[in-house]
């Protein structure tokens, strides 16, 4: 057996793990952290999450223990994965990188508190019923990434004015967060006078067909869904299309800066950021009921000028303009 396959199956392994397997300290309070993709996939959103945590004293390995779950873009392990950490006994469960882990940590406790961070709209997705005063045990942050779904098909109808029919790309098991982003584009679709296509991806198995499928339907640029799954393969879904010849835009910048063409979403690292500070807050002692849900309003957009000249694209001088980062 290669080493390559041997280190894939613990991995893998790791999943029936009741406790992570990672060395923590004896002491300090413990928390849980219930991830949607794989450590790898959210290194920058944890590096940020950590940060947060730093900002009110605590460190993981020094005077704090966390309890890692990995659903490994399996969104039906999450409720299992939550449910062991209710039985960890954690003193908060992070629930970062989307509604379908947020979901599945409100369904587990009604305890614990739980700090999720997504991209949709809280209320509409059901954690919570209001953003001001927030009843229960559930808070956290939300970013524009859903909203401003239509926006990213204009930036790319701009850019391929002549294009006719673009496609999006959902993760169907993540089905509250497809439902949304297809009825948002097919109204942005309209507007512009153009026919948005819906494509289906839940694991990297699909990606080649799903790609077959464009080629088939001719479209003209590809829109990827604000989805965890397809937020951690953001660097794979550009290597495709650029071996595609395809333009697409996506939520986040390592999709711009793996060769796709345009990035254009809210601040990753900044909403991350906040959820690691509000676990801090309330391990110092705050309640859940006194944190309102955050809106994080700072939306990031980069162009890689290079994949435009290899796709054979002239980007728009405003645009480019407006960019907060060109990629040359």
């Amino acid at each position: 057996m290669r080493r390559r396959e041997f280190v894939g199956l613990l991995s893998g392994a790791t999943l029936a793990l009741p406790l992570s397997t990672r060395a923590q300290p004896a002491g300090g309070p413990r928390i849980g952290y219930l991830g949607i993709a794989t450590p790898e996939a959210f290194e920058t959103r944890l590096r940020a999450f950590r940060e947060g945590l730093r900002e009110l004293g605590y460190e993981e390995g020094r005077n704090l223990v966390v309890e890692y779950r990995w659903a490994r873009g399996h969104n039906e392990l999450l409720p299992s994965l939550a449910a062991d950490l209710v039985r960890a006994d954690v003193s908060v469960i992070a629930a970062p990188g989307g509604v379908a882990s947020a979901l599945a940590a409100k369904a587990a406790t009604s305890k614990i508190p739980i700090v999720f961070e997504i991209g949709a709209d809280p209320v509409e997705a059901g954690l919570v019923s209001n953003l001001s005063h927030p009843s229960g045990n559930i808070t956290g942050i939300s970013s524009l990434n859903t909203q401003i779904g239509p926006k990213r098909l204009e930036l790319l109808h701009e850019i391929v004015s002549a294009g006719k029919i673009f496609a999006l790309v959902v993760d169907p098991t993540n089905p509250k967060n497809a439902v949304t982003a297809v009825q948002n584009l097919q109204q942005a679709a309209r507007n512009l006078g153009v026919k948005i296509e819906v494509v289906n991806a839940s694991t990297e198995a699909d990606f080649e067909p799903l790609f077959a499928k464009l080629a088939e339907l001719k479209a003209s640029g590809l829109v990827v869904n604000n989805d965890p799954f397809l937020s951690a393969r953001a660097k794979k879904l550009a290597e495709l299309t650029l071996r595609q010849s395809l333009p697409a835009v996506h939520q986040s910048r390592d999709f711009a800066a793996a060769g796709g063409l345009l990035s254009y979403g809210g601040s990753i690292s900044q909403s991350h950021h906040q959820a690691g500070v509000y676990v801090g807050r309330i391990l110092a002692g705050e309640k859940v009921t006194d944190l309102p849900v955050q809106q994080i309003t700072k939306v990031e957009m980069t162009v890689n000028l290079k994949t435009a000249r290899i796709l054979g694209l002239t980007l728009p001088l405003p645009l480019i303009g407006g960019a907060d980062e060109v990629i040359e």
